[in-house]
Order: structure tokens, then sequence, then C-alpha cells
């Protein structure tokens, strides 16, 4: 495992993961310390995490100043050492974190999608509800800048957060501004919270030491959300998700998002999450705005894809007096990065 995501995950992309890795292959030593994490938190990209958040901590020196010089080997080196040493410190950050999944790039899908919903129930102000919402940085898809690779921008241009995305095809995303946010909460079940300075550092820990850019764009993503934290509540989304949708004010329409959420759930969960928009849209319209695998989202039509064909498909439902109005908007590759517009 570790030789392989040394020589093909991150060839290329990252240098020192890619020497690292593959010095940790060849160390039984080594091995045998990252055994000592459960199976489920031995995978390359959670240890190195772990490395790096104690590089950021001030606990690694020796490694903290191979990553400053990209010396591959030196770190090499320095990981096994530290890996040796600090086993129980690797191990328990490993189990005590999740991998962040959500990222603002994913906002180039959303910010479309949501004021579309708007637009079509006739909304001028709407409440975020992001399932599955890790750290809830795409809580804040108004407030950031993007702009498309035609030309096209949404959001704020003056936001410290400018994202970026191409488009396939020739049809422009719509341009209609989003209307107000009033209330954004954030669904999941071990939420990352970024105005505590352990879990922040864990979200600065996951990126790779060479993701410069990134690193400079999480930082300002962190500060915009430590700005005007979300409303978190965790726990199962089946579970939380009625809860959640009251937090909504009446007069207001509820805008769920999952991107990529719903795959880790069977799909009996799936159906039962559908049921509980149809159940809260009995006295108000409620949206669902989706980026989920081929056939992953449930009522969502596929353009006739095939299952893991690569790309996922953007969805846009709308819940209203016991009637689904569900749409396929679009087609999007690496998380929202990559987008194809086909809504008329």
């Amino acid at each position: 495992m570790y030789r392989r995501f040394g020589e093909v995950d991150a060839a290329g992309t990252s240098p020192l993961y890619e020497r690292v890795a593959v010095a940790l292959s060849e160390s039984d030593e080594a091995l045998r310390a990252i055994e000592a994490a459960p199976a489920r938190k031995r995978h390359p990209t959670v240890i190195l995490a772990a490395l790096h958040d104690l590089v950021l901590a001030g606990r690694a020196p020796e490694l903290a100043a191979a990553y400053a010089a990209a010396d591959g080997d030196a770190a090499g080196e320095a990981a096994i050492g530290t890996l040796l040493r600090m086993t129980e410190s690797v191990v328990a950050i490993a189990v005590q974190y999740r991998k962040p999944t959500q990222e603002t790039g994913r906002c180039a899908v959303l910010y479309p999608a949501i004021a579309e919903a708007a637009h079509r129930v006739g909304a001028n102000a709407v409440g975020l509800i992001d399932v599955g919402c890790s750290a809830g940085l795409n809580l804040n898809v108004d407030r950031v800048g993007i702009t498309y690779s035609n030309g096209q921008s949404l959001g704020d241009s003056a936001s410290p957060v400018q994202i970026s995305a191409s488009l396939v095809g020739d049809r422009p995303v719509p341009t209609r501004p989003m209307p107000e946010v009033v209330v954004r909460v954030g669904v999941d079940l071990d939420p990352v919270d970024v105005t505590d300075a352990d879990e922040a550092r864990w979200l600065r820990a996951c990126l790779w030491p060479e993701q410069v850019e990134e690193s400079a764009r999480l930082e300002a993503e962190i500060a915009l959300a430590a700005a005007a934290p979300p409303l978190f509540l965790q726990g199962d989304a089946v579970e939380v998700l009625p809860d959640a949708l009251a937090r909504v004010p009446a007069d207001v329409l509820p805008v769920v998002t999952t991107t990529w959420a719903l795959a880790s759930l069977p799909l009996e969960s799936r159906l039962r999450f559908l049921h509980r928009l149809d159940e809260a849209a009995t006295d108000r319209p409620v949206a669902w705005v989706s980026a989920e695998g081929v056939g992953v989202a449930p009522a969502i039509p596929t353009f006739g894809d095939r299952r893991a064909s690569g790309h996922s498909i953007i969805g846009l439902a709308v819940f209203e007096h016991s009637a689904l109005h569900a749409e396929a908007v679009g087609r999007c590759w690496s998380k929202g990065r990559l987008l194809s517009w086909l809504a008329d």
C-alpha cells in the first residue's frame, strides 16, 4: 500500500511524500509501528497527515527541517525516526481525527445550483444545511469568489477566498446571485471546529507539504469560517436532519446540500434521507442540491450514464406540497473543479 501510494498516487504531485511513503514501505520497523493503528487508520494519507500534524505542532523538528528543505531522502529517514520514537502519538492523532471531506472548491458547483433552486421557488432568503459538512467550509458558499474558465464569475470578488473551476462544453452556468443566507447548519458525525487550534491544525496537516497555494487558501477559509462559525449538529444525517430543518425560519427556503456524502450510506438510509426531506415539505418547499456519484442520489436522474463512470451528477430537487421535482442539472469531475452545466 505504501509503495503504491508513493510510486503512483504521490508521484509527480508530492516528491516529498513519494520518497517518504517508499521509505516507510522499505522499513519493517516502520510498518510494524503503523500496524499499531486500527486497520482503517493505516492508510498512507492518514499516517502521513498524523506525522505532518506533529511537524506543524513543533514536535518533529527533524522532519520539519527536511520538509522545509524539500529533501526527500532526509524526509524519509526523519519520518521513520519520528514514527518509531512517537508511535503512540502518531496513532493517537490518526485515531482521534477523520480525514476532512469538504473543500470550498465544491462551491463552484453549489453556488449556481443553490441560486437556481431559490429562483425556481421564488425565495428571497435561504437557510443552508450541509450534510457531511466536516469543517463547514461549504456553508460559506456565498462568501467566496468563484471564477470559471469562460470568464464568468459568481460570489464575492472581494473575498479573501477565491476559487476557480473549468467548464466543459459551451453552456455557461447561471449567473443569478444567491439570495441572503440567514441560517447555516452543518450536519456531521464528527464535525471539525476551526476555532479549536488542534482541529484547525489537523485541517492543515491533511494538506501535502508542497501544497503552498492550497495552504494559503485554507488559511483564508479557516479565517472566514472562524469569523462567523455555523451551527453544528453532530450525529447521523437521517436522524439529525429534522432538527436541522427546524432551525430554518418558516419564511425561509431550506436548501440541503450533499457533496459526495451519501455514498457511505446504504440504500435504505438514502431513501430515508429522501423521505425526511419530503416530510419537511408539508408546509413549505424544501430544496436539495447534490453532487454525488452516478446513481447514488435517490430520485436524481443520471442522463443514462453508467455507474463508476468517473464523474458525478449535479442534482437539484424541490419538494413542495408532497410533490417532488428532481432534475440532473449537470456533471462534474475532480470534486467540482471541472463541471458541465446542462440545465436549461
